[in-house]
């Protein structure tokens, strides 16, 4: 038996790759080829555009997949959400789809645009957005290259966002979130329901979890003597409580903990200071609370 994947295709695949390499598997993609080629032998996956996903998910084409919780908000599949992964294709951050207008334009809030053209690749979920808060507005389905269209094409526009580089560089700026994106490991209720399937589902998305929550973090590991183990306590800045292991000196005992990579330059000598020895950062492929 054989769990068949969909796996995004385009701005998200490199990442995303990196993420089950990251979770432990080996996973190899020719340049030309849709078909990534996984080292466990009970996976077959295929690369699509994220858009298509819950569509193929949900025809049971494919048992299961990774999309973005905004393109599978705007297809409207009935589908199991089995983990919820958040990254995107340059952080560990979710990105943004924003309503945004013209530098120099009067439009303030969404309110501002009753009337107006917006134009977006997210038609159905950028609809529901105006219809809650009552505004009418001509929503236009846009087929690439959204930036450009304010204000000619367009009076404003709904694109997705991570640094908020490209509206800048298009003199765009933001005055509304529309949708927090985190992409969404799914699968079709067929697949859930198998006894087999659904223990490899749980089973990759405990992996892909573990993966992304040890992201960005390190461990780290050091000898401390008992009578500086309090002064390195209280520089340690621990995940949990750090491990206490006795060493074969009585008077020495190891301590063990993860930590943000981020802190690491500033505790290390901190640590030193307070009386650590043989500091050890190693890096982290999973994390699994």
């Amino acid at each position: 038996m054989r769990l068949r994947l969909a796996l995004p295709k385009g701005s998200l695949q490199a990442s995303t790759l990196r993420l089950f390499q990251n979770a432990g598997y080996n996973v190899s993609v020719s340049d030309r080829s849709y078909y990534p080629v996984f080292d466990d032998p009970e996976i077959e996956a295929m690369l699509i555009r994220a858009q298509e996903v819950s569509r193929y998910v949900e025809q049971r084409v494919l048992d299961a997949g990774i999309t973005g919780s905004d393109w599978h908000a705007d297809s409207g599949a009935d589908l199991v959400t089995v983990a919820e992964l958040v990254y995107s294709k340059q952080s560990y951050s979710p990105c943004r789809w924003v309503l945004a207008v013209p530098n120099d334009a009067p439009f303030q809030k969404p309110e501002d645009l009753a009337g107006k053209r917006v134009a977006t690749e997210l038609v159905n979920v950028t609809r529901s957005f105006f219809e809650k808060r009552a505004v009418s507005v001509e929503v236009q389905f846009s087929w690439g290259a959204t930036e450009v269209k304010p204000p000619d094409l367009a009076d404003a526009i709904v694109e997705i966002t991570e640094t908020g580089s490209s509206l800048r560089a298009n003199r765009l700026r933001e005055i509304a979130t529309v949708l927090e994106v985190r992409n969404l490991f799914i699968a079709n209720r067929d697949a859930w329901e198998d006894p087999w399937k659904r223990n490899k589902l749980e089973n990759l998305a405990l992996l892909l979890s573990g993966a992304l929550s040890a992201a960005d973090k390190v461990g780290l590991k050091m000898n401390v003597r008992r009578d500086r183990m309090d002064a390195v306590l209280k520089a340690l800045t621990a995940l949990r409580r750090p491990t206490v292991s006795p060493l074969s000196d009585p008077g020495w005992v190891a301590l063990e903990t993860i930590i943000d990579e981020r802190t690491v330059r500033d505790i290390i000598p901190e640590l030193k200071r307070a009386g650590a020895e043989g500091i050890v950062e190693y890096p982290l492929n999973k994390l699994v609370y």
